[in-house]
């Protein structure tokens, strides 16, 4: 008598005795298209369709497109955030770390472009904006991820302010310098302009009532 196959109760996690990377392709390509393109635009068939991963596999992680962008947006800050801690390290005079986040935002600018063709925008802001009205979940997200990169500002203002080196209100330096910078980055997308960018760092310091960096 021919024995049946025995029954393979692995879960979506593992594939050919290997764990499944479904999860981070789907994590990765929702990212990249929604920012690329926007958020209206990308389907869950157009995401799982350029990350290789079926359909049901989606729906075993993520509820909706909704949740998946939340978690998407999550990530990317994981993976951003180390080189943020390195930037804004206590070791680095503060006005450096601002010149260094400045310098930071427009290398991935420009690396964005290079890849994509055109000049894509700050990701929290274009997110935001565009389902702010529509989906609480995702405005919520945007509005902490963008609340985390204030923290980062306040701090090196705080330094700035102890050393006597800005009279700023380092709460409110903070929220003018996210300002200006989101500012320029849509004027930059609009307009499809890197070397609009370029406007950045002067106006940061310029804003903060410093002319330039001291040696």
């Amino acid at each position: 008598m021919r024995l049946k196959q025995p029954l393979n109760f692995c879960n979506e996690k593992t594939i050919m005795g290997r764990p499944s990377d479904a999860r981070e392709k789907l994590l990765q390509v929702a990212f990249d298209l929604i920012w690329n393109q926007s958020y209206g635009s990308v389907s869950v068939d157009h995401i799982c369709e350029r990350a290789h991963v079926n359909k049901g596999s989606f729906y075993h992680f993520f509820r909706s497109k909704s949740d998946l962008a939340v978690d998407a947006y999550e990530e990317h800050w994981k993976e951003k955030q180390p080189e943020l801690d390195r930037i804004f390290s206590p070791q680095i005079p503060p006005l450096e770390r601002l010149e260094l986040w400045c310098k930071d935002l427009c290398k991935r600018q420009k690396q964005k472009a290079g890849k994509y063709g055109h000049v894509c925008g700050c990701p929290y802001a274009s997110l935001g904006t565009e389902v702010a009205t529509q989906d609480e979940k995702i405005r919520a997200k945007s509005e902490e991820l963008m609340d985390r990169n204030l923290r980062y500002l306040e701090s090196a203002l705080r330094d700035a302010q102890r050393e006597e080196l800005i009279s700023i209100d380092p709460e409110a330096g903070a929220k003018r310098i996210l300002s200006i910078s989101m500012g320029l980055l849509l004027y930059a997308k609009v307009h499809n302009n890197l070397e609009i960018l370029e406007e950045l760092p002067p106006a940061v310091m310029d804003m903060i009532g410093v002319k330039e960096i001291a040696a």
